[in-house]
């Protein structure tokens, strides 16, 4: 029977629904999983998922009620005192105010947790909110980070700028992820702790530059300096499990791949439910007290569109793996993960969930800025092959160019350090249109921006020309069966 129905005469009193004196978030999977730091029991995420808690409608629906309160009744006076007290809690389906814990951002927090092995998680209303709160929550006045020089734009400012200036909250900046000696990374990262350092910041795979952390080596480095390792998985959801490997906290920027429709600003923290319930204190909890709340029809929307996560995450990968092979034979510059020639290639292959991909990002560096524009002008106005836009992970590809745009908050010197050129271009791949207009499309621009090599004939039999040619044309490429199944099909 439901707490909600008050007017019920044999309502269960609240009294009698408390089974714990303690309050703590619901873990994503039973304690008898043993989920520890980088170690325990594991499952592959889709599994994970498959394995989470169900929560069906108030009558019986096979989806969960969207619980749109902002404050909640109880049925016994004393029974707020103990909300507040810490000794009832959303375990045992108490609730105080949605700002605190609401019932359906905590039904997606679950499958997130599950997806990522985490021992819980919590929502934000974006991704920026989940990536302050967490360190602001592990980080005191005049601690110290330490953190890859390869982050989203606005990560390094919030690092830069925004914590020294409110907290004086201090960070070195390392390239972690060019270094192919391990002794050197250990020397080099080791040196940049100081007696405060408090955490250890990276990407999973950077934006824009597509460079893979070797997540098992920073997150042993980062616990034998004793600090917390907190990554962001935004671009490799499904792809890596970050936990698995090491990590202590992920984040995600949810408005991205687990969304998938741009049209929800999200974010969420995955790791300890020690954290998560830390960050919910009611006297010292950035997540409460900061106040960065997901709207819970957001919450219901995304947790219908979490269980084909996977199956998108496939698409993305397998299109983008596509373009990528196709554009190094023409000659081009090309960045991507899934490209033997990617210098942290086999990293990732060793690291990632087998049969999601390398990703669904890549990048083209076209050596000046002028070119870059015009390359993605044409790209949407006059071929349709993608939108200009900054974000990811969306059904459409989206185009930008990072230097001006999502890593304008980076100085010249410090995005020539990073590797942002100024003709670098960002695409997030999307999955839209059949492969063959899609690439059809992308050379039409190429061959009408004369970046096409002398060289690159025998590719140029991909393009469709006055025969219509077919994914299962053999001609194409020798490695074009990445992407089909045996019937030809996209798989």
């Amino acid at each position: 029977m439901s707490r909600r129905n008050v007017a019920s005469e044999d309502q269960e009193p609240d009294a009698k629904r408390a089974k714990s004196s303690s309050c703590t978030v619901a873990a994503a999977a039973p304690a008898s999983l043993g989920i520890s730091r980088g170690c325990g029991y594991w499952q592959d995420p889709v599994q994970g998922m498959a394995s989470s808690r169900h929560e069906f409608g108030e009558h019986g629906g096979v989806n969960m009620s969207i619980e749109a309160s902002a404050t909640f009744t109880v049925m016994e006076a004393e029974t707020l005192g103990k909300l507040f007290a810490g000794e009832l809690g959303p375990d045992m389906d108490f609730y105080i105010y949605s700002r605190h814990f609401n019932p359906t951002v905590l039904n997606l927090s679950r499958q997130i947790a599950a997806m990522e092995a985490a021992e819980a998680a919590y929502c934000t209303s974006s991704g920026m909110a989940a990536i302050s709160s967490v360190l602001l929550q592990l980080c005191s006045h005049g601690d110290h980070i330490v953190a890859s020089s390869r982050l989203y734009g606005g990560t390094h400012a919030l690092l830069s700028h925004f914590l020294p200036r409110t907290s004086n909250i201090t960070t070195t900046f390392l390239d972690l992820d060019t270094f192919d000696d391990h002794a050197h990374v250990n020397t080099i990262v080791r040196a940049a702790f100081t007696p405060s350092t408090k955490v250890l910041y990276f990407e999973t795979i950077s934006n824009p530059t597509l460079c893979v952390a070797d997540i098992p080596l920073l997150a042993s480095i980062g616990h034998d300096m004793g600090a917390i390792v907190v990554v962001d998985n935004t671009f490799s959801p499904i792809i890596l499990s970050p936990i698995r490997l090491g990590a202590d906290v992920v984040i995600h920027s949810v408005s991205k791949y687990i969304s998938g429709g741009a049209d929800v600003i999200a974010g969420a923290v995955c790791g300890p439910a020690s954290l998560i319930n830390s960050m919910m204190n009611l006297h010292q909890g950035a997540l409460l007290l900061l106040g960065p709340t997901m709207n819970p029809k957001v919450a219901f929307d995304i947790s219908e569109r979490l269980p084909h996560l996977p199956l998108r995450m496939k698409e993305h990968c397998n299109r983008a793996l596509f373009y990528a092979t196709h554009l190094k034979k023409l000659g081009l510059k090309v960045i991507y993960p899934g490209l033997e020639e990617h210098p942290q290639h086999s990293l990732l292959k060793r690291m990632a969930n087998t049969g999601y991909g390398y990703g669904g990002m890549l990048a083209l560096d076209l050596g000046s800025k002028e070119k870059a524009y015009k390359l993605i002008q044409y790209l949407q106005n006059n071929v349709q092959f993608g939108l200009m836009a900054v974000s990811l992970g969306y059904y459409d590809t989206l185009m930008s160019c990072p230097g001006s745009s999502t890593s304008s908050e980076l100085s010249e010197e410090q995005q020539q350090e990073t590797g942002i050129s100024p003709g670098l271009v960002r695409m997030s791949i999307g999955y839209s249109g059949t492969m063959e207009q899609r690439w059809s499309q992308l050379y039409e621009a190429l061959t009408h921006m004369g970046l096409l090599s002398s060289s690159s004939s025998a590719e140029r039999r991909i393009k469709v020309g006055s025969r219509r040619r077919t994914l299962n044309d053999r001609h194409l490429h020798p490695r074009v069966n990445l992407c089909l199944s045996s019937s030809g099909r996209l798989r």
